[in-house]
């Protein structure tokens, strides 16, 4: 399939949900889904969908960008005043527009109604679900990621030492991440020691790596706008203390056991519930906050989501990314987690991530 009609295809589906959502348009402004839609990656614009036409709307400096990037899009010059908006609404010819709530914000929202004869259609969702299922090409991409996720982490034990500030072992992963290829981080990269090991999402800072530490890294790349994700544990001693041992293993039985059950068209809370069982079954299900995993593919976090709030309705299916990350988080003692992007087939899960699991660095 040429890269072209990827987009086509993408935009007839949209096309098709346009009367189940009783709109006769559809205006998109967040940027992944832009980009998911269009190929268009600057970042200012707007796509407006419509039965008959595919528009895009953006300022001057990206006229020619939006041209090479999304050739399925008919260019609308707007420089960004109320008028523009109202003439790019008013070639487009529509009258009920659906609007991405979660995109919008209340200026912007506030901007839109003072345009004459639209009315606007809140939605909660536009292309998020169609986004779940992941394409051949999309895989690839993120399988390239992952392989340089992988290279980094192994060079962890190498590269973090006692002595060294957290904040001075995730700049020199940043710098090992793009110099193996990835043309962004998916994230700002988190290095956890000691007793900020317990928080789960940690800003690295200035405590400085100690023997006996517990150490958390979780990081990822981006090639192509697509991310990776993955979280590897360590304990800075030649020989890994009785507790970490116990709890490194709890977490890491979790994870085995998600993998060996998890199958398509499951609930996502019955997919969250195999990890969560393990936990409670160790004594350990306070200590397991967070949901089990999450979506990835051009934004880190994206639908589908593990966890127990999940909707009854939600199901894993074949063709979805995601993310295994199992942790185990004692408050001011040892935190512990163990993640994987994993791809969802018809015999179950994949992991996508390959890194070796040695918790102790000598």
């Amino acid at each position: 399939m040429q890269e072209n009609s990827i987009y086509q295809s993408r935009i007839t589906a949209v096309r098709h949900k346009l009367a189940e959502w009783e709109v006769d348009g559809l205006l998109i402004s967040s940027p992944t889904n832009r980009r998911w839609l269009s190929g268009f990656t600057g970042s200012n614009g707007q796509l407006l969908i419509t039965g008959s036409k595919a528009i895009i709307a953006t300022d001057y400096r990206y006229f020619t960008q939006a041209n090479r990037q999304a050739p399925d899009f008919t260019l609308f010059k707007h420089q960004r005043t109320l008028q523009d908006t109202r003439d790019f609404l008013a070639e487009a010819g529509v009258q009920r527009v659906g609007i991405e709530v979660k995109h919008t914000t209340l200026e912007q929202m506030a901007e839109l109604e003072e345009v004459e004869n639209v009315a606007w259609v809140p939605l909660p969702q536009t292309l998020e679900p169609m986004r779940m299922i992941k394409t051949a090409v999309e895989i690839q991409t993120i399988q390239k990621a992952c392989a340089i996720t992988d290279d980094v982490m192994a060079q962890v034990p190498q590269i973090a030492c006692i002595g060294m500030t957290e904040a001075e072992v995730a700049w020199e992963l940043e710098k090992a991440m793009r110099q193996a290829g990835a043309g962004a981080l998916a994230f700002d990269i988190i290095v956890s020691s000691g007793s900020n090991s317990p928080l789960p999402h940690h800003h690295p800072g200035s405590r400085r790596l100690q023997a006996g530490d517990a150490l958390i890294v979780d990081m990822g790349a981006q090639v192509a706008g697509y991310k990776s994700d993955l979280t590897r544990s360590f304990y800075f001693d030649n020989k890994v203390s009785v507790r970490y041992f116990e709890l490194y293993h709890l977490v890491l039985r979790a994870q085995t056991a998600v993998f060996q059950n998890a199958k398509p068209g499951m609930n996502l809370k019955e997919v969250d519930a195999i990890a969560r069982g393990v936990f409670e079954r160790a004594g350990h299900g306070e200590h397991f906050g967070h949901g089990l995993g999450h979506g990835l593919g051009l934004d880190i976090h994206e639908d589908p989501f593990f966890s127990p709030r999940a909707s009854e309705e939600a199901t894993v299916e074949v063709g979805m990314v995601v993310t295994i990350e199992p942790g185990c988080y004692v408050p001011d003692s040892i935190g512990i987690r163990l993640e994987e992007t994993a791809l969802m087939t018809e015999d179950g899960l994949v992991p996508l991530t390959h890194c070796p699991k040695q918790p102790n660095i000598p």
